[in-house]
């Protein structure tokens, strides 16, 4: 008996079997997920791997599989139900608050025709679909079932295990959407190339993408979506599609910053890389007193600062710290006396000493690897909203004090607000050209708090609810769509001026509905 037989509740039919009755493999497909992937093959046997020849686009086959026997013998990764072999492992995502998940199976799937499988059998029996790109969901819509998040038991379909990353003489990599940002960075520095991206290493690529993909290199690389070439996509009738600028141009436009799940399940991306550039990595920490004058000063600098440049300003306070603390980090892509000018000219401008200044030129591979530290899951609270005007005096002193106040929340280990630099290359692209329409903005907000695994979240929803509301006057109601708030029940707060195309492409490609997520297009 072989593992994934091992892993099934009761016995089922061989595949073989199957076949020869007349059950096809299935009809349509879903999403992925990322958990820990397994080894790709050597750098050096991959650098000059051909592209793969591109498929017909296929069309789904009547039938496939209505029961969980069936659906398990129809497919070739593993699937997973309660009692499995690893189960209590699986139904886990990335944040703890959802850590009483329990969907009714788990598909981690190893081909696009077991996507194709994981839904067809969910239209046959009418069974829910969870979509799971990382297991990083704010909302925890991903854990196919778990307390607080309006979503049913379902089926979980992962795409995990397709990690795969693949570069070519062109200077293209495809890339499984299960691959996590740690080991893409790694493969790709390995060849000296590279791609923009975000720095939690254990967040898988697809779901990343398809959100948008803010990183620290977004102002030098664009947007992760902005690097994508095409794609192949499973909509939910169980047709394969492969999409680009020029072939299906609406669902390629979609998976460009249109979030996880919206068109349907991709199990191949494909980018644009560029050669790995050095990185200067520096951090610098400033007094709590200057924090109004810092945030005064980097919103100036930051989002306008030369494209080789980017940064993220967080003010946090909390049981962690003594004292709220002003923190500066960033990045720059070209020759290090540029970056000790412009550096050098934001600190003059805050009119403050700072406490600690640190700065270590790496390769793009070590930098990388030092952003992104060690991945540990953490139960936290988060909210977000899109930075598009600069703040009035009195409106930074909102901010400060909102982030200071992390401090007063009973519990809050860590929290306050995260601001992310945008322009550069970001702003180059229109904000109707992709599914992300906030190109002209300065800066994406993060607001978070940490809190320990079992506590009650509501304080701490409402303590980052509140502090986004108190933002309101100055960005209004705008957020990111890779840090969904459930709270968040318009769409055109993500999508803006484009969520009317995006709800159209939506609707043609599942028109019943199969992907729905809770307050989403």
């Amino acid at each position: 008996m072989s593992e994934r037989d091992d892993d099934r509740l009761t016995p089922v039919t061989s595949r073989r079997v199957l076949l020869a009755g007349g059950v096809g493999l299935g009809i349509a497909g879903v999403l992925a997920a990322c958990s820990r992937p397994t080894p790709s093959p050597s750098p050096s046997s991959s650098a000059t791997t051909p592209r793969p020849t591109r498929t017909p686009t296929a069309s789904p086959t009547p039938g496939g599989p209505a029961t969980w026997d069936a659906l398990a013998a129809a497919v070739s990764g593993r699937l997973l139900r309660s009692g499995s072999n690893g189960w209590d492992s699986a139904r886990l995502v990335e944040n703890p608050r959802y850590d009483d998940a329990d969907p009714q199976g788990i598909l981690r799937a190893a081909s696009t025709a077991d996507v194709q499988a994981g839904l067809a059998f969910a239209r046959n029996t009418s069974t829910p679909v969870a979509l799971r790109a990382g297991g990083h969901s704010y909302t925890g819509w991903s854990a196919g079932g778990a307390s607080g998040t309006d979503v049913p038991r379902s089926l979980v379909i992962s795409t995990q295990d397709l990690d795969s990353v693949d570069l070519h003489d062109d200077g293209t990599a495809t890339i499984g959407p299960g691959a996590q940002l740690g080991d893409v960075y790694a493969r790709l520095a390995a060849a000296g190339r590279a791609i923009g991206a975000g720095s939690c290493p254990s967040v898988g690529i697809g779901g990343l993408t398809l959100g948008g993909g803010v990183g620290v290199l977004v102002r030098s690389f664009g947007l992760t979506c902005d690097q994508l070439t095409g794609a192949t996509l499973v909509t939910p009738d169980g047709s394969v599609h492969e999409v680009s600028a020029t072939t299906e141009p609406d669902l390629f436009w979609a998976c460009r910053g249109g979030g996880g799940g919206t068109v349907g399940v991709v199990t191949a991306l494909t980018y644009r890389t560029q050669a790995a550039p050095p990185v200067l990595l520096f951090r610098i920490t400033f007094p709590w007193s200057a924090a109004a004058a810092v945030v005064r000063a980097w919103q100036d600098w930051a989002p306008t600062a030369d494209p080789k440049l980017w940064s993220t300003l967080k003010l946090l306070n909390g049981s962690r710290h003594t004292a709220p603390t002003v923190t500066v980090t960033g990045v720059w892509t070209g020759a290090k006396a540029g970056a000790d000018a412009s550096v050098d000219g934001f600190i003059g401008a805050t009119g403050a000493k700072p406490l600690a200044h640190t700065a270590q030129q790496l390769t793009y591979g070590a930098a990388m690897s030092t952003l992104a530290g060690k991945a540990q899951r953490v139960s936290q609270a988060a909210t977000s909203s899109i930075g598009s005007t600069k703040l009035t005096d009195a409106q930074i002193d909102t901010l400060v004090q909102h982030a200071a106040a992390a401090g007063d929340v009973p519990g809050n280990r860590e929290g306050g607000v995260a601001l992310d630099a945008l322009g550069g290359v970001v702003s180059d692209t229109g904000r109707t050209d992709t599914a992300f329409p906030w190109r002209s903005a300065l800066m994406t907000v993060q607001y978070t708090a940490v809190f320990a695994d079992g506590a009650d979240p509501a304080p701490f929803d409402a303590y980052v609810r509140g502090f986004r509301k108190a933002m309101r006057p100055a960005w209004g109601d705008g957020a990111y769509a890779n840090y969904c708030d459930a709270a968040i029940t318009d769409a055109t707060d993500y999508f803006g001026v484009n969520t009317s195309r995006l709800h159209r492409i939506a609707e043609q490609a599942d028109p019943a509905g199969v992907l729905s997520q809770p307050h989403w297009v």
